[in-house]
């Protein structure tokens, strides 16, 4: 299980965070929602070892990942998928999973066929530099190569942004697959009200970095959520 407690992040002179605490479970997902600018991103960079935070803990099945790296956040088994996708447009579909092997043994160096199977268009465009795919088809490919390094922890940064209504279906699929498969925690930061309500076992709404709410989905009043996500 992830912990974050009473997270603190800032950027320079502003605070960003105050004190957020959050957990992800196997088997779960943990929606994080409010609106622009309220800390979600820095939330999830905290958490990956992308910007270091200021005070608070994080740990993963009791052990501190405090103040790690990124390259050592994924080791310890965070695995990032970006606002915006990220991946290296000059770098072929195959060789932008492949980096995913850094976090690896080299006896493991070698993509799963059940990547393919969640992704088929990457089997069919493996050829294909990373810069010439639409914007559904990075995102598939941002989130298989997180998957390559066999992440405890999948961390989701607006998976639907920019996204063709088809892929977001297929992306939703992908992510309730990997909930019911109960190996994975993964957190989802979506501003895509239907999209993280339809897929969240727990919400956490964040308001100027701070949490406003945090309780079971099947406990919490549309109504309610509307309002605070729309403060």
């Amino acid at each position: 299980m992830l912990s974050v407690e009473n997270l603190t992040l800032h950027y320079g002179a502003s605070q960003i965070l105050h004190g957020v605490s959050l957990t992800a479970k196997p088997g779960a997902v943990t929606a994080v929602m409010g609106t622009n600018g309220v800390g979600k991103t820095s939330l999830l960079k905290a958490i990956a070892g992308r910007h270091p935070y200021s005070g608070g803990r994080i740990t993963l099945d009791g052990v501190g990942l405090d103040h790690l790296s990124a390259a050592q956040a994924a080791k310890a088994g965070i695995g990032y998928v970006p606002q915006g996708r990220e991946v290296f447009p000059l770098l072929t579909v195959t060789e932008n999973l492949q980096t995913g092997f850094a976090c690896l043994p080299k006896s493991e160096h070698r993509i799963p066929p059940r990547i393919h199977d969640l992704f088929p268009v990457l089997a069919q465009m493996k050829d294909r530099r990373g810069g010439d795919l639409s914007g559904g088809q990075q995102q598939q490919l941002a989130i298989a190569r997180a998957l390559i390094a066999r992440p405890r922890v999948l961390l989701l940064d607006e998976p639907t942004e920019g996204i063709q209504p088809n892929i977001i279906k297929q992306i939703g699929e992908v992510i309730r697959l990997l909930r019911d498969e109960r190996e994975i925690a993964i957190v989802l930061v979506e501003q895509y009200f239907d999209f993280a309500c339809g897929l969240a076992d727990e919400i956490v709404v964040l308001n100027r970095g701070e949490v406003r709410l945090s309780e079971p989905a099947a406990t919490v009043d549309r109504a309610r959520l509307l309002r605070e996500v729309s403060i």
